[in-house]
């Protein structure tokens, strides 16, 4: 309806039109009466008629518009839903997928800490961070072996008693010094890159370390090579699959001369960012 949309805009475009030609009227008519010449009195004259006319036509033109734009009806927003009685029962199936969207739905709200309360126990679950971590002492994770493809490299180091990696922080940014921007544990699904930063003391140059990434238990991506990075210090490892991150959870295993020395889990689901999870 114009009254509604295009009707005020109208309307005021016209008033500003007949402030102008009313101004103008008001100038030509002081020209006027302050000219000594008879020519140009005669001209200024016949201006102010001109800007008379132009007026009066604006002024009507601005009161039809406001009275037209008065006048319209107000939209009804009101809500109407219409009640079919005649409607069939709906089938088994449909039943059940709203069953299955329910639980679903369920299960996006509730807290990606809950799911790591409910899979992790004791000293594996940081609740700080929501991040699963190796506890003192090497090896105290139960998690299955390093796979054969990422074992190839031998060592020419030995593990010290002191060899030890922090834990692991996930993030879509590092700083110059490899410290995670914003760690979090939970992220959108997605094309980007994913960092694991963590720290590392007591290695040494040659020792076999090899990285492991999991998508749900799965091996997605990893690697195997001989440490050249020092005795201590921050590091950092990155992973961006090419078909983007997809929902679920995906796990990263740092391991050294075979042993599991850290490993963290983060969890890949956009309805959780967008609950605010």
């Amino acid at each position: 309806m114009i009254g509604d949309t295009i009707g005020p805009w109208l309307l005021g475009i016209s008033a500003l039109l007949s402030l102008l030609v009313l101004t103008l009227m008001i100038k030509a008519w002081r020209d006027m009466k302050r000219s000594p010449y008879f020519f140009m009195r005669r001209q200024a004259e016949k201006q102010l008629q001109s800007y008379a006319a132009k007026s009066v036509v604006f002024l009507l033109v601005t009161a039809v518009l406001a009275l037209y734009t008065w006048q319209q009806p107000e939209t009804d927003t009101t809500l109407r839903v219409a009640i079919l009685s005649n409607t069939k029962p709906p089938k088994a199936e449909i039943i059940q997928l709203f069953a299955q969207d329910a639980a679903a739905n369920q299960l996006n709200a509730v807290t990606v800490g809950d799911l790591f309360a409910e899979n992790a126990a004791g000293d594996l679950f940081d609740a700080a961070t929501g991040l699963t971590m190796v506890s003192e002492g090497r090896g105290a994770l139960a998690v299955t072996e390093l796979p054969e493809q990422y074992s190839r490299v031998r060592p020419s180091a030995e593990l010290n008693e002191d060899t030890a990696l922090g834990q692991i922080f996930f993030s879509t940014e590092v700083d110059s010094n490899y410290n995670a921007i914003e760690p979090r544990f939970i992220f959108g699904e997605g094309r980007y890159r994913l960092y694991a930063t963590f720290s590392y003391d007591g290695m040494a140059d040659g020792m076999a370390w090899s990285w492991v990434w999991r998508h749900n238990g799965q091996v997605v991506d990893g690697n195997n090579e001989r440490w050249a990075y020092g005795t201590d210090g921050p590091g950092y490892i990155f992973y961006a699959p090419p078909s983007g991150f997809r929902n679920g959870e995906y796990s990263l295993e740092i391991w050294v001369n075979g042993e599991l020395m850290t490993q963290a889990t983060a969890i890949m689901n956009s309805a959780a960012i967008t609950a605010g999870n």
